[in-house]
């Protein structure tokens, strides 16, 4: 029976976006820690504009950024192909190997460091390597429960909303389930992360949270339109890889009710 799961093409490919899709969120979240001008990367100023009272606010963003969206549109993917539980499934499986990995993070930091290895990045330009290990690692705990609730509960909106959209769309018109739900949830998750890690975390001001939620969502609404025809390119490598009849009946068992898709991985090959 093993054998023939591991022959059938929609279970491989289920494996094999479940795995980009939990690696890519876990490198995101450790990535974070490190703030880019996205100005500078263009070779421009940074913006300095003001927005509800706040000025000097420039598109300074978490490099967590750069992979994010990509997972929004491997749940547009999986959503089209698997449904709503499978979904569900691989969201709930990145939440806890995220948690497990802070928490593994955590206990490296607490483990006594050997003497010699804290001078060890002098001639680096480090001069406590326990010190810098402890910063890029030791993200605080509201920043990380924020980014696993806005996770969390921006999936179960991008599921609901695309599958609302495809109820009126049908098989045609991907790109406004996929760009219109994830437009949707990237807002509701850059309040939420924001709302948390800062807002309850840090006592930031209302006006704050607001401008610099408004300023991440700019950055996220122009991705979720660039990136939209990766959905399409996803779309002809699947039929490719399955077959069209196979999709088509893979794209169907996702739709026919709410769980049915992750069930009918095996039955769609």
């Amino acid at each position: 029976m093993i054998h023939n799961i591991l022959k059938d093409r929609p279970t491989k490919l289920f494996i094999a976006m479940a795995a980009f899709f939990v690696a890519n969120a876990l490198i995101a979240e450790c990535i974070g820690g490190k703030i880019f001008s996205l100005e500078k990367v263009f070779g421009v100023q940074p913006a300095n504009f003001t927005i509800f009272g706040q000025s000097g606010l420039s598109f300074n963003l978490t490099c967590g950024v750069l992979l994010w969206p990509l997972e929004f549109i491997m749940t547009d993917i999986v959503n089209e192909y698997y449904g709503p539980r499978a979904v569900r499934r691989i969201s709930y499986t990145a939440v806890i190997l995220i948690a497990y990995a802070f928490i593994m993070f955590y206990l490296a930091i607490s483990i006594p460091p050997a003497d010699f290895w804290i001078g060890s990045g002098a001639t680096d330009g480090v001069p406590d390597m326990r010190n810098a290990f402890n910063v890029v690692f030791g993200q605080g705990m509201w920043i990380i429960f924020g980014s696993l609730a806005a996770f969390l509960i921006s999936q179960v909106v991008d599921v609901t909303v695309f599958h609302k959209i495809k109820k009126y769309t049908g098989e045609k018109k991907i790109w406004l389930r996929a760009t219109g739900s994830t437009l949707i949830s990237q807002l509701i998750d850059s309040f939420i992360v924001l709302f948390i890690a800062f807002k309850i975390g840090k006592g930031w001001s209302w006006q704050l949270v607001l401008a610099i939620c408004l300023v991440n969502y700019t950055y996220k609404f122009a991705m979720a339109i660039l990136l939209t025809p990766l959905i399409y390119l996803a779309q002809k490598r699947i039929e490719k890889y399955v077959g069209k009849e196979t999709a088509i009946q893979m794209k169907r068992a996702a739709m026919a009710t709410p769980g049915a898709g992750a069930d009918n991985i095996v039955a769609a090959g």
